[in-house]
């Protein structure tokens, strides 16, 4: 079977995405990733097709609006709004781009921020299916991942819908004028999948493990929560030699990095990190990533390793706790190695995961960004050293890397789409086999 994965965002975003595809190739199926051009070296390495979707995510995020839409976070409806107008004309391209890239498709899959992937589906007349990394699906269990607290079934209830909205009203205009102007459909109703009944919305597959997410009875049979989708290094990655020198010179580091997140000051952000680790009398590992940690900085202290970027799931193990923005992408990689986490959330879904972190017993209370200084973040990785918290991290890591969260997730889409496997060799296995 042909299909084709839509996903924008961060690598983070884009990463488990590549790995379930990569699941999906090895049972037989054809995959192409549409994603933002930056990500085509991620997913040709691993050997899929590849498809580009207008916008740079980092560029987009490193301008003026970028920032701005960085701080409105704690304003959901301000923050939607920025969103769209950060996209601009990168919104129609990536439309025009989603059509393009399902061509050809025998069904289509969908992130959150895939906008049109849906359409597209209903244009081409093949199934449609979400691939999510965060709870977006209602529930009275808990609220939606922008709400701090639950007060009540009710309530959570509504801030789910209220989350909807907040997502859906900022592109319903856009995506009603592309899809009568270049699909020939009909726009969808003011409320939009707020108005579908819930046994007519797509199947919903969710990229994160049970054991952290519990998920609740009331999502019903067409929601399925799989366990974490890995993706291992890139084939050609091996770790430079200077990195191998400082990981064996001395005690397991504390890695520090905050992906995808830019800092208005990225100087100030190293003081802070470099005050912290000193502080604690830690070693450190510095991720630079988008948030620019240490880049352009003089000199850094010997117990420090500055790099752009490691693949978390190689270096994660390696150390002794990870600092991290609470990206899902890097929350579960700082979760399935198996080390303490310390969550310092800048928006959105972030705070969310931090809160799941420190429910779990794996890391203490999540540091809002806009709290952070090195007095909290020393006290935050000194308490990392607890040999309870330790164990209870090493178990969870455990339990987690013996999932097999991809082939969980193959086998549920197979059984969407009544599609049997086709392994290496010829032998044919049906997806329900292996269910979720």
């Amino acid at each position: 079977m042909r299909l084709t994965i839509v996903t924008v965002g961060s690598r983070g975003d884009v990463q488990p995405i590549v790995a379930l595809g990569v699941g999906l190739r090895d049972a037989g199926h054809a995959v192409r990733i549409a994603a933002p051009l930056p990500f085509a070296g991620l997913v040709t390495a691993h050997g899929l097709d590849f498809a580009p979707l207008a916008g740079d995510p980092r560029a987009l995020l490193e301008t003026e609006a970028g920032r701005a839409w960085l701080d409105s976070g704690g304003n959901g409806l301000v923050f939607a709004r920025r969103f769209v107008r950060l996209l601009g004309g990168n919104l129609e391209a990536a439309l025009a781009d989603t059509l393009a890239a399902c061509q050809g498709a025998d069904a289509v899959l969908g992130a959150v921020f895939a906008f049109g992937a849906e359409s597209a589906a209903e244009r081409l007349g093949v199934p449609y299916g979400r691939l999510l990394l965060q709870p977006f699906d209602r529930t009275r269990a808990f609220p939606t991942v922008g709400v701090p607290r639950s007060l009540g079934p009710r309530h959570d209830l509504a801030t789910h819908l209220v989350a909807e909205q907040v997502l859906w009203q900022p592109v319903r205009r856009p995506l009603n004028r592309w899809r009568r102007g270049s699909l020939g459909l009909p726009p969808l109703p003011l409320l939009g999948p707020a108005m579908v009944p819930p046994e007519r919305r797509p199947p919903t597959l969710y990229g994160f493990s049970p054991l952290v997410v519990p998920p609740p009875p009331d999502w019903g049979t067409r929601v399925a929560v799989t366990g974490y989708w890995p993706l291992g290094p890139d084939p050609g990655w091996t770790p430079p030699p200077a990195l191998e020198a400082f990981l064996a010179g001395g005690a397991p580091p504390v890695s520090v990095g905050f992906g995808s997140m830019t800092a208005r000051d990225p100087a100030a952000l190293l003081r802070t990190t470099l005050a912290a680790l000193r502080a604690a009398g830690r070693r450190g590992v510095l991720l630079a990533g988008w948030s620019g940690l240490g880049v352009g900085a003089g000199d850094i202290p010997a117990d420090v390793f500055l790099a752009d970027e490691i693949p978390h799931g190689w270096l994660f193990p390696r150390c002794a706790a990870v600092v991290h923005h609470g990206g899902a992408g890097t929350t579960a990689a700082s979760l399935r190695a198996g080390v303490p986490t310390v969550v310092v959330p800048f928006f959105a879904d972030q705070p969310f995961w931090g809160r799941r972190v420190h429910a779990l017993g794996v890391g203490p209370r999540p540091i809002p960004f806009r709290r952070l200084d090195a007095t909290r973040l020393a006290e935050a990785v000194r308490s990392t050293e607890d040999p309870d918290l330790r164990a209870r991290a090493t178990a969870l890591g455990a339990r987690l890397r013996a999932e097999d969260g991809v082939g969980r997730a193959v086998a549920v889409i197979e059984r969407w789409l009544g599609t049997p496997s086709v392994r290496p060799g010829g032998e044919e296995t049906g997806g329900p086999a292996r269910g979720a």
